[in-house]
């Protein structure tokens, strides 16, 4: 893995138990959408701390004036949540950042797909003709397998002017092979995840991983 590519997980008991909650196959459909809202809550709350663009102010209380802190508004966030799944994260992390901007993006399932594969094929395509370089990215994968969606959402960025630095990805589950494979091509990526597994198996599936997050998420 490249040494450049910074992947975060964030130490914090909530994200363990929500993660944990996906994981269990006997988690109804309910839960598992909570439990994916809430990761997205909390793993956006991390990926913001350091990268939010903010200002200082001066404001005045009931009974002194004080500074304070405020985000800057002429610094715009575009979320990009990766259909279908990707709307579960999202929903919890649209609750810290209610005014982003979003363009949904679908991808056919990666799933079986090498490295070596082409690109797969786009079913919605969602992305602005321009993004300002100012522009802070957040797109929204819950699961990080062989990367190859991932791969293609990071590319049309990349044709758009938009950097590595610029951009982070919220996962609820990313695999090592494939934090490999978005080094190699990304090395100054930031990820933030729950947790890393170590492989995949055969079909490109996380394992232990937490199944298909598709189905789980919408009961299918």
């Amino acid at each position: 893995m490249s040494m450049s590519l910074r992947v975060v997980v964030p130490p914090h008991p909530l994200i363990g138990h929500w993660l944990t909650l996906l994981r269990d196959q006997d988690t109804p459909t309910p839960l598992f959408a909570t439990a994916m809202a809430e990761l997205g809550r909390w793993l956006t709350y991390e990926a913001l701390r350091d990268w939010l663009p903010h200002r200082r102010v001066e404001v005045q209380t009931p009974l002194a004036s004080s500074e304070g802190t405020v985000i800057d508004p002429a610094a715009p966030l575009l979320a990009i949540p990766m259909l279908r799944s990707g709307l579960g994260l999202w929903e919890g992390a649209r609750t810290v950042l209610p005014t982003a901007l979003v363009a949904h993006v679908g991808y056919a399932s990666d799933a079986g797909l090498g490295a070596g594969s082409s690109s797969p094929a786009a079913y919605l395509d969602g992305l602005p003709a321009e993004i300002g370089p100012t522009t802070g990215v957040l797109v929204f994968e819950p699961l990080v397998g062989a990367a190859t969606n991932l791969l293609t959402v990071l590319e049309r960025l990349e044709a758009l002017g938009v950097s590595g630095r610029q951009v982070r990805v919220i996962s609820a589950l990313a695999a090592a092979p494939g934090l490999k494979t978005l080094g190699e091509r990304f090395s100054d990526l930031t990820l933030y995840a729950a947790c890393i597994d170590a492989e995949l198996d055969g079909q490109q599936r996380i394992v232990p991983g937490l199944g298909d997050a598709e189905a789980r998420l919408f009961g299918t």
